[in-house]
């Protein structure tokens, strides 16, 4: 006698819970047993046409080997906990929660009580986001970590390996600027650096400025310092992954600077954001001194979106040199969830 099929809930009849229902009823490896929804309407009309039960009862679920849950996101947490409690192996549609804490909560919960608990992938495999990835090896994305403990060994280790190109990159940036007719540019550069480990593209436009090859730092990074002119030297930064489980390690939290900066269009900056929740980033700047009013209310749309909290920030590099000064941007909108609202 073979082995019989396992019979699956699907809770949530929306849009990607059909999705799922569908592909369930359609295995040659799986039974659809129930569909679980609080529309009425919606869900019977789903189970009618997949021929299977319908219930409005969570605990309906209880009847099946296993669970796939593709409710709102801001239900996952408690419908996960009631389902794990029954013993039924679990299937949430990403994202697993809206926050961090919620997610390791319910990965706890399954290992506590030794029930199986999954999340969607499939996202990984995407096109776009296969086409973000490439694209972030050429175009660098800056994520911010907070509430880090500088001392953490992981985080250390990581940042040691990135100080280390940064200070060969100097060295070739002051080569080639000096080929082009700009001596002596690393020394100079050097004494805006605090640590020698760190010179950037900056420390290089300060030096320009101050010895009058250019009347403001913008001006240099556009005449020497970019992609395509004379001063310009790639550096190997940290793969996404890389850099948000170095600042997880250490206890902080990991957010998108300035996203509005990027050049992704919409469906590659919505994929690098999913790549970005998906390695564990909690977190995205809203109000920026780089972001337009209009951008403020787009990326607060997208905050919601995907659960992230909100952070803002002037991006202050230094007076004059900034696109706001400290302290004059506008506020978060009411109802977001600041990202330092837990400190």
């Amino acid at each position: 006698m073979g082995r019989a099929s396992p019979r699956l809930a699907l809770i949530g009849a929306g849009a990607m819970g059909s999705n799922h229902a569908r592909v369930i009823a359609e295995s040659g490896s799986a039974q659809l047993g129930v569909i679980i929804d609080t529309d009425t309407a919606r869900g019977t009309a789903l189970a009618e046409q997949l021929g299977c039960a319908f219930s409005v009862e969570l605990d309906a679920a209880r009847t099946c080997d296993a669970v796939v849950l593709a409710t709102p996101t801001r239900l996952h947490a408690q419908q996960a906990i009631a389902l794990l409690a029954l013993g039924k192996p679990l299937l949430v549609e990403k994202p697993l929660t809206p926050q961090i804490d919620e997610s390791r909560a319910l990965v706890d919960e399954s290992r506590r009580r030794d029930v199986p608990l999954m999340c969607g992938f499939v996202e990984r495999f995407n096109p776009a986001v296969t086409t973000v990835r490439s694209m972030l090896d050429e175009t660098p994305v800056h994520i911010v970590g907070l509430q880090i403990d500088p001392e953490d060994p992981v985080l250390r280790s990581g940042l040691e390996s990135i100080r280390e190109g940064r200070a060969t990159r100097a060295e070739k940036m002051g080569e080639a600027l000096a080929a082009a007719g700009v001596p002596d540019s690393f020394a100079g550069a050097k004494t805006y650096a605090e640590n020698p480990s760190l010179i950037s593209r900056s420390h290089f436009a300060r030096h320009l400025v101050k010895t009058g090859l250019a009347p403001v730092v913008k001006s240099v990074f556009q005449r020497y310092l970019v992609k395509g002119k004379p001063g310009f030297v790639p550096h190997q930064w940290a793969s996404l992954g890389d850099a948000v489980s170095w600042i997880r390690a250490s206890g902080g939290i990991a957010v998108v600077a300035h996203p509005g900066r990027y050049n992704f269009s919409k469906p590659e900056l919505h994929a690098f954001l999913a790549e970005f929740r998906d390695c564990g980033g909690a977190g995205i700047e809203v109000v920026t001194g780089s972001h337009s009013p209009e951008q403020y209310f787009e990326f607060a749309r997208i905050a919601r979106e995907f659960g992230f909290t909100a952070s803002r920030g002037s991006d202050y590099h230094g007076k004059g040199e900034s696109r706001a000064d400290l302290g004059t941007l506008p506020q978060l909108p009411y109802d977001l969830k600041p990202v330092w609202h837990d400190w």
